[in-house]
């Protein structure tokens, strides 16, 4: 693709057995591992990161508000997404969004693009087939709750998309992008906000 030397960015034991003696139940408070879950699940069923405090409080474009519409829309209420949202209007990837049950997306927030350059990123908006194939590789089937995120994914564009890490810190793709806010609810996904532009692999 004509556009990757320029876009090729550098941003872009069970508790019921512990339970079945007392002295069992003695052991298993002591026992680190388990004392660790309850954060290990506030985590997962929360948002995280530290761009979350970007987010507004209320309104459309807050959590609640994101959580109750599909992912396209919720997002175009978010400003912290908007050039996002500007590059899914042009690549006409509305609809597919918004319709396609249970995915991961992850959406680089306007500090990713600022990194790329105007010209680079005007320049992918102006290619439908260029933009597309990119938006595309954000996209992967199924919603990736925070301890399933780690591993090698295949994206809606065709490729794969590798994400490291754990808790709550998380790299995604080549490019090392981090997720700054992570597991946000729309009403048909979830979302990892990123601080880089992922790039498919050269065909």
């Amino acid at each position: 693709m004509a556009l990757t030397v320029s876009f090729g960015l550098a941003a872009c034991g069970s508790d019921d057995e512990a339970s079945s003696s007392s002295s069992s139940e003695s052991t298993s408070e002591s026992t680190p591992s388990e004392e660790s879950s309850p954060t290990e699940e506030a985590a997962a069923e929360g948002e995280f990161g530290a761009a979350c405090a970007d987010v507004p409080a209320d309104g459309p474009g807050s959590f609640q508000g994101m959580s109750t519409e599909p992912v396209a829309t919720a997002a175009s209420a978010n400003p912290v997404l908007s050039t996002l949202v500007t590059a899914v209007g042009e690549a006409g990837l509305v609809d597919t969004l918004n319709t396609t049950e249970d995915i991961t997306v992850f959406a680089p927030a306007n500090a990713a693009f600022e990194a790329v350059g105007e010209e680079a990123v005007n320049g992918l908006l102006a290619d439908k087939e260029a933009l597309t194939n990119v938006l595309t590789y954000h996209v992967v089937p199924g919603k990736l709750a925070p301890e399933d995120l780690a591993g090698t994914h295949e994206t809606l564009q065709g490729e794969d998309v590798t994400v490291e890490g754990s808790g709550e810190e998380f790299t995604v793709g080549d490019a090392d992008a981090n997720v700054v806010c992570g597991n946000v609810q729309t009403a048909n996904a979830t979302v990892y906000i990123i601080d880089g532009v992922l790039m498919p692999p050269a065909a």
